[in-house]
């Protein structure tokens, strides 16, 4: 197969780009676009055989529940069911916006393997106008994960969608780079008090002063499925070994050279506080206690190790409040859990 890059940027090819990303939809086929968050690959959700598409591009575990995107809020009557009230309070704040809603599936409307067999499902309006421009004009709802091969970092650039899934793709629709750079905040509303089931770019602060309490869930490794994309296998890694570290300039200095008495190489992604770190390779993350720069620049970052000879990855932390609890949670994935050890 070959993957074909298309632009909307561009008035002239703009009209045919989406007749293109549309009839290929209809067809039953995928199709990379951008999302405010990160590219996402989508494929009708009603249909079975074009969402198997998305697990065979990726490569991505079959209990892995996927995110329906639709471009208008009637779009829910025909998948969901008895929507709380607290929901339609999110959709008001944030859609179009980074925030999924775990809602009660209609039974008998979407493909099993969206759902995982759940009787729920995640739904976003994404707030992009080439996402939303796409939705609308097909007019039906879009299962929708991150456009990588599974377990690397989400794709922020339509470059980074064509490295992961060059020829297991016939489309990509060039919207730029995304905005947000984290995945949507999955947020569940069926329990007594909402719960936080994946931390992104709206945070527990900003749902807070919409619908209150706001409970968020730790990382997990549980066997059962999933409720919500990012909750079970490992994400967002390069291919060498990533580790925390206590954000403190000494300790960094001091981990760079034992690795370097190790005679390794290593990466280093921080703030620009950390640049005369003796790293071999430095990859920014913006100013220090700019969380939301840092979340926007984290996945480019993590690629680029990629692209070094570095033998392991070191990553200070961040404070986890705001959007640094979002960035953790993609690290602690990232690394799965490993902190390097000074002792």
């Amino acid at each position: 197969m070959k993957t074909q890059i298309v632009s909307v940027d561009n008035l002239s090819a703009k009209e045919q780009s989406y007749t293109q990303a549309v009839d290929l939809l209809e067809a039953g086929e995928t199709v990379a676009f951008p999302t405010e968050t990160v590219y996402g690959l989508g494929a009708v959700a009603t249909n079975e055989v074009a969402v198997r598409k998305i697990f065979e591009a990726k490569g991505r575990p079959q209990d892995n529940p996927l995110i329906v995107h639709i471009g208008e809020k009637n779009d829910l009557d025909s998948f969901t069911m008895n929507i709380p009230e607290l929901a339609k309070e999110c959709m008001d704040a944030f859609w179009p916006g980074a925030l999924t809603l775990i809602l009660p599936l209609k039974p008998n409307t979407l493909a099993v393997n969206v759902t995982a067999g759940l009787n729920t499902v995640g739904v976003r309006m994404p707030e992009h106008p080439v996402a939303l421009e796409l939705l609308r004009r097909l007019k039906r709802p879009v299962a929708a994960p991150s456009a990588n091969r599974s377990g690397k970092p989400s794709p922020t650039q339509a470059v980074h969608v064509l490295h992961d899934l060059d020829g297991k793709i016939p489309l990509i629709v060039d919207g730029g780079a995304t905005g947000i750079g984290l995945e949507s905040t999955v947020l569940d509303v069926s329990t007594d008090i909402p719960t936080i089931l994946r931390p992104g770019g709206v945070t527990r602060e900003m749902l807070e002063k919409v619908i209150g309490p706001v409970n968020e869930t730790k990382l997990t490794d549980q066997v059962e499925a999933p409720r919500a994309p990012g909750m079970k296998y490992a994400h967002y890694a390069p291919d060498a070994p990533v580790y925390l570290i206590e954000a403190y300039i000494e300790e960094v200095q001091k981990a760079v050279k034992s690795i370097h008495n190790d005679n390794k190489k290593v990466a280093l992604i921080a703030s620009d506080s950390y640049s005369e770190c003796p790293a071999d390779y430095f990859f920014t993350l913006g100013k220090e206690n700019q969380l939301e720069d840092a979340a926007h620049l984290l996945y480019e970052a993590l690629r680029k190790c990629d692209e070094s000879d570095a033998d392991l990855v070191l990553v200070p932390a961040f404070p986890k409040q705001g959007v640094g609890n979002a960035i953790m949670n993609r690290l602690e994935k990232a690394a799965k859990g490993n902190w390097f050890n000074l002792d």
